[in-house]
């Protein structure tokens, strides 16, 4: 009797594992599922307790850490690549006081206007500065200025 019992919390496992995989999509339950289909099969096999769990968490860990990277390498290959990434590092012109606190700033870097927020809440950046970008977050260039020496 434990062994149908058990059976049917794998296999309801595996179909909740596969249902969040399909709503999500992120290649992360996917392998747990595996790991919930070896540990119901080992389950209908006879296997105790101990075994089907030892059999879950290490097929699961397995599939995991040896198959995942090579499947986001293999699913990633259409990711279309764009050329706001190559603005990171760069230098750009304030035209709007920076300031996180009043969600205002603008900047200008090869004729074309950004939004941007400083990288700390903190700074007020006036306009006519010169700011780095540091990173892109969403349509918002995250910027800290560059302090000239006098």
């Amino acid at each position: 009797m434990m062994t149908v019992n058990s059976a049917i919390i794998w296999l309801g496992l595996l179909v909740l594992l596969l249902v969040i995989e399909i709503m999500t999509m992120g290649l992360t339950t996917i392998w747990f599922a595996g790991g919930a289909l070896a540990a119901f099969a080992v389950t209908l096999l006879g296997a105790n307790a101990t075994v089907q769990t030892v059999i879950f968490l290490g097929l699961s860990l397995v599939l995991l850490i040896g198959t995942r990277p090579a499947a986001m390498k293999w699913l990633n290959t259409n990711r279309t690549k764009t050329n706001a990434d190559s603005l990171i590092g760069k230098t750009a012109i304030v035209t709007g006081e920076i300031n996180n606190l009043a969600q205002c700033g603008e900047v200008v870097i090869s004729d074309i206007s950004w939004t941007a927020r400083a990288t700390d809440d903190s700074y007020i950046i006036a306009k006519g500065s010169k700011v780095r970008i540091c990173a892109i977050e969403g349509v918002k260039l995250m910027v800290e200025e560059i302090k000239e020496d006098k």
